[in-house]
């Protein structure tokens, strides 16, 4: 699996994770302003007609200048994905850890009486949890959240939907970035 460059804004604010292809065009078109981190890759080019090849470093963090994406989204995409990994792929009401296909998404105040899907209401469940809890709310069941759902920032999305294939150097850069609950939980579990 290839690693990932990430890309900021000049502000230094994350923005989204690039392929090296993708990097390499940006570093061609001249708009990386500045890098962070080791290098991810070397692209080596053609040969000029002094017998010369030309070689490009890709580094692990580069921030770009240009309009296109100059300013961090808002509120990340709910997936899945990410929402299992914000959870740790734990259970939020019985504490059991889970391989993602054991998962469910739920949504703490139920769709079904007005809640919404969005971050704030949603939680990783285990199937049989999920079922117990069906649409109901939880004073009206015997069932407790052990933790409460929150929408990540920028920077913890972004670690969340790549944490596979991070790199240490990006880590750090963007844990620097994560809210204080966020950096303690994964100061411990990392």
């Amino acid at each position: 699996m290839q690693a990932r460059i990430l890309r900021l804004n000049l502000a230094g604010q994350p923005l989204e994770w690039l392929s090296w292809q993708e990097a390499a065009c940006l570093y061609v078109r001249e708009l990386v302003t500045w890098s962070l981190g080791g290098v991810v890759q070397r692209v080596h080019g053609g040969i000029n007609r002094d017998g010369e090849r030309s070689c490009l470093d890709l580094a692990a963090i580069i921030a770009c200048g240009g309009e296109r994406m100059a300013r961090p989204r808002k509120r990340p995409p709910l997936t899945n994905r990410a929402l299992f990994y914000r959870d740790e792929h734990t259970c939020l009401y019985c504490g059991n850890v889970f391989c993602s296909r054991e998962l469910t998404r739920d949504h703490v105040h139920p769709v079904s009486k007005g809640g919404r899907d969005e971050w704030e209401n949603v939680v990783t469940a285990c199937r049989r949890c999920n079922q117990h809890k069906g649409n109901r709310l939880l004073d009206e069941l015997d069932m407790e959240l052990l933790a409460l759902p929150f929408c990540p920032n920028a920077a913890e999305y972004l670690a969340l939907i790549n944490s596979d294939r991070i790199r240490g150097d990006q880590m750090e850069f963007l844990r620097s970035q994560f809210s204080r609950r966020r950096q303690e939980s994964w100061l411990i579990s990392h």
